[in-house]
């Protein structure tokens, strides 16, 4: 996508001449975006065109970069005050009377340090938002800090960044850049990009690419070295700051930030499992954050974080569906994220039990949360709530796939009609939930989480649980299948495997086999089972925030599914013998 419809304007500032694009209202509050290298102000199109509805959007490109001139001669032309210059040059043309919202990826961050922190431009920044770029007087009391304090600790950090700063390195090298990025690295680039970073198409990266990263090489050579050894003392910043980090970024640890609250009076952390081009991978997200943390600005709210729950800066503002949300696993799962500050789609079959979740998770910290009513098992109904969902609400960042119903019995007392109710709701709903809302994760390309509650029952064979355990052990099967064929698209996929836990699942878990009062006294008594073991569903809900956030595979939760997991692994035949034991009921 490129930026179709924008505004160009030319401004002239020491020398150079800068392309400027808008998009927007310009009586609206105007955002600033600052790209980084090797890139253009193109690396924002598909951010930019998510903001303009809201905001008044302005991009430039850096001096020497995309059409802007490059200074003459290029040594000393690229230092931070010349763009900070730059930077000043461009606000006043574009926003003459109101402070504007910086946001920079990569060098702009590193850049909108700059202009954040220098006395010179304050009262033009109303906030900063930076992602993938430190400030490099920050950086220097980073090192230097562990350089005066070393422990092993301290030395792995400088090490690790050290390694993935080996690009900083050959930039420095004389010529050779130049020579690289004009010759096979620039051909090569649109490809590496796809291949390592998913990033591909609609223009992007722009034919100026080899000028740019040969000019670009400046940037590094005027500025890095110079501040790292005199890193300023007064480098704080006098605007709200929000640091998106992405967790999978390779050129930059998340250690890199560490006591950065010491440098800012207002911070908001987010983090993203993304790699470094994050405006070209996570547009919806940041797009999102970005409304979010201007808007919090503009309104005059104080903010420190997006919420006060365990992973909100992970979590802040994503959308995460949950299936039989209406009590047990799954209400307290919707309960967790929204405390982590997710907006909530609660999905059950019983609509009160819905609204009763939708309802306490915004008393909770959810920013939204919505009630939704359903049977997982209903193919029809299930596309209907995918696109209503879609339409309503946007795509879902985490589904998870929780609903399910409980049967016991042998196999031969398990009729055909038994075994197709629990295969539809235990498995066919986790199908219909991974096909539908699968489908959209993949298709808007900026990855997603699946989880599908599975059991312990899944790999520990019981004589009285053959339904049950049929469909978990394809629920677990099933996930590993689609966490490979999805792996490729930034997608994760998690099996969590519960044991015994206290929820009313076993208060309406079928008997197979048996009379009604019969079954009402099995219930009773398992109920009664589960309360004694007294696991809470709140831990199971921690441990599948904790699976996303970590992108585990498989997850057993319980201190006996996990005995079972390792017995299934290690020692299989010893959980057969288990599984001949008939259950004392």
């Amino acid at each position: 996508m490129t930026l179709q419809g924008a505004r160009e304007r030319r401004v002239a500032t020491g020398g150079v001449e800068l392309c400027v694009a808008e998009l927007g209202d310009p009586a609206r509050p105007t955002v600033v975006l600052v790209h980084g290298y090797p890139d253009s102000k193109e690396v924002w199109s598909e951010v930019a065109v998510r903001l303009a509805g809201r905001f008044h959007v302005v991009l430039y490109d850096v001096r020497g970069h995309g059409h802007s001139t490059a200074p003459r001669p290029l040594r000393g032309g690229f230092t931070l005050e010349k763009l900070t210059d730059d930077f000043l040059a461009v606000v006043d043309a574009v926003s003459p009377d109101r402070p504007v919202h910086l946001v920079g990826h990569d060098w702009g961050s590193v850049q909108g340090w700059e202009f954040t922190t220098v006395g010179r431009t304050e009262g033009r920044v109303a906030s900063f938002t930076s992602m993938s770029g430190p400030s490099l007087d920050h950086f220097g009391h980073w090192i230097g800090g562990r350089l005066r304090r070393p422990t092993p600790r301290r030395i792995g950090q400088l090490l690790g960044q050290g390694a993935k700063s080996w690009y900083v390195y050959a930039l420095h090298t004389p010529v050779l850049p130049e020579l690289a990025w004009r010759g096979p690295l620039g051909r090569r680039w649109p490809r590496m990009l796809e291949r390592l970073e998913k990033v591909s198409g609609d223009g992007y990266p722009t034919p100026s690419l080899p000028s740019d990263a040969a000019h670009g090489a400046w940037l590094y050579r005027d500025n890095v070295r110079a501040r790292l050894r005199r890193p300023r003392e007064d480098a704080y910043a006098h605007a709200p700051v929000q640091l998106i980090t992405p967790l999978g970024d390779v050129f930059l640890s998340e250690r890199l930030y560490d006591g950065l609250e010491q440098w800012v009076p207002r911070l908001t952390r987010r983090t993203l499992d993304a790699r470094h081009w994050i405006p070209r991978t996570r547009p919806d997200r940041l797009a999102g954050w970005i409304t979010e943390f201007v808007t919090s600005v503009e309104d005059g709210r104080p903010k420190e974080t997006p919420a006060s729950g365990k992973h909100a800066d992970r979590f802040g503002g994503q959308l995460v569906l949950v299936t039989g949300a209406g009590s047990g696993i799954g209400r307290a799962t919707a309960y967790a994220f929204a405390e982590a500050g997710a907006r909530v789609v609660a999905v059950d079959r019983d609509a009160e039990s819905a609204a009763t979740t939708a309802e306490t998770a915004r008393l909770m910290g959810a920013p939204a949360s919505w009630a939704e009513t359903a049977d997982v098992s209903d193919g029809p109904a299930m596309e209907k709530l995918a696109a209503k969902v879609a339409a309503e609400y946007g795509v879902v960042d985490v589904l998870v796939n929780n609903a399910g119903i409980g049967l016991a019995g042998s196999f031969f007392d398990t009729t055909p009609e038994d075994w197709k109710q629990v295969l539809d709701v235990n498995l066919w709903g986790v199908i219909h939930g991974c096909r539908l809302f699968g489908k959209q994760m993949a298709e808007r390309g900026q990855g997603g989480h699946i989880v599908n509650v599975a059991s312990a029952a899944a790999y520990q064979p019981s004589r009285a649980l053959p339904a049950y355990s049929t469909s978990k052990a394809a629920v677990l099967m099933l996930s590993e299948c689609l966490r490979a064929e999805l792996a490729g698209q930034d997608i994760g996929v998690t099996a969590i495997c519960p044991g015994f836990v206290n929820t009313p699942i076993t208060s309406t878990a079928r008997f197979a086999g048996v009379d009604a009062e019969e079954e009402r006294r099995l219930r009773k008594r398992s109920a009664r089972w589960y309360g004694l073991r007294n696991y809470p569903a709140e831990k199971v809900a921690d441990a599948i925030l904790r699976a996303v956030v970590r992108g585990d595979a498989v997850v057993p939760v319980t201190p006996e599914a996990r005995g079972s997991y390792l017995l299934a692994r290690f020692a299989p035949r010893a959980l057969r013998r288990i599984a001949r034991v008939e259950p004392r009921l």
